[in-house]
């Protein structure tokens, strides 16, 4: 994929889920030992990733998650409560086993590949899968974050990255991200891209103060209003005011859509990157699970506008894919209920009258 036009065949070859895989899968649901409809979302996770992999005995136990690192121009800004340098720092840390996403991916039996698409500083470590576009983006206060081409770039890398890990086995993606500043870009996305008011979509980040809010809002308005003539596609406002790991993002859930592969969102930055690619693609959304609502503000605005609900509302705003994580647990715990629980018949159990 190296154009415009490439992006946009590509997105247009995505096609439905099958709604008849779906009905076939409620219809087995409905039949288990239990009052139609007890297990909830569970149920709904379990029939939406058989309607995904046009499967009736779908299952996720090969699980993924892709972490993108990218750094950002606009932290020049005083966006964030801290420096650059910790991106690749914490680079290092995922690379070592010793991040939150480390800990939760362990927990749910998932693997974590890490990649560099777009840190500030050069990062060396074993295991770490280097796609690195440019070494951060520009300040997004003065001009576009990145050239378009740029951005195809990232968007290329995503690709490129969930389809080694789908051809390696992996039956689900999980996306997570790393990169000081990167709820600024997410924020003006959110604002562009809803649309939606900035205050509205702009929250605290890392753990900013009053005063860095307010300047950090006023940093997203001025961001807007410098690239307004570059905001007219999804594309082209993910270049203006987007980041690297955001288009790679973007493009691990075109690439998970387009093998039909469920694709576990996890919070504020993936689901910006998730809101470009519906915007490229509506049916998109049908193959991604939103895993939590994020403490960020914004993220509570992108569910109420896109009439989408979030699996779980813990309070999370880590990021890593760390809620990613967590979530794939409970489509595997769908799944099992589906494949695992006896009907009816098969129990000798009396149905409802």
């Amino acid at each position: 994929m190296n154009s415009v036009e490439d992006l946009q065949q590509i997105v247009a070859e995505i096609l439905s889920i099958d709604a008849e895989v779906e009905v076939k899968a409620q219809a087995r649901l409905d039949n288990l030992t239990k009052p139609q409809g007890s297990l909830g979302k569970l149920e709904w996770l379990a029939a939406r990733t058989c309607a995904i992999k046009k499967d009736l005995a779908a299952k996720v136990d090969r699980k993924t998650i892709l972490t993108f690192a990218g750094d950002h121009g606009v932290v020049a800004e005083g966006v964030s409560a801290f420096p650059q340098e910790v991106t690749p720092q914490m680079v290092l840390n995922f690379l070592a086993g010793g991040a939150g996403v480390n800990v939760l991916a362990k927990h749910v039996g998932a693997e974590v590949r890490v990649i560099d698409v777009g840190v500030a500083s050069e990062v060396n470590g074993e295991g770490l899968i280097v796609k690195n576009v440019r070494r951060g983006t520009d300040n997004m206060a003065k001009g576009p974050a990145m050239a378009v081409t740029e951005a195809l770039a990232a968007i290329k890398a995503g690709m490129e990255v969930a389809r080694d890990a789908i051809a390696d086995g992996a039956e689900i993606i999980g996306t997570g991200d790393m990169g000081i500043g990167n709820t600024t870009p997410s924020a003006a996305l959110f604002a562009a891209l809803l649309p939606a008011k900035v205050e509205e979509v702009t929250g605290r980040g890392t753990g900013i103060n009053d005063a860095a809010l307010q300047n950090k809002i006023r940093v997203i308005e001025k961001a807007l209003a410098v690239n307004s003539d570059r905001l007219g596609s999804p594309l082209e406002a993910l270049a203006a005011v987007g980041g690297f790991e955001i288009a790679a993002i973007c493009g691990a859930i075109i690439e998970a859509a387009r093998c039909r592969i469920p694709v576990v969102v996890d919070g504020f930055i993936s689901t910006a990157a998730a809101l470009v690619a519906i915007r490229l693609n509506d049916k998109i959304k049908d193959y991604c699970f939103f895993s939590h609502m994020s403490a960020e503000q914004g993220h509570r605005i992108f569910f109420e506008s896109m009439g989408l609900e979030p699996l779980l509302h813990l309070g999370l705003r880590l990021g890593e894919g760390t809620g990613a994580a967590l979530s794939m647990g409970l489509v595997e715990a769908g799944l099992k209920i589906m494949n695992e629980m006896a009907t009816f018949g098969e129990a000798g159990v009396s149905e409802s009258e």
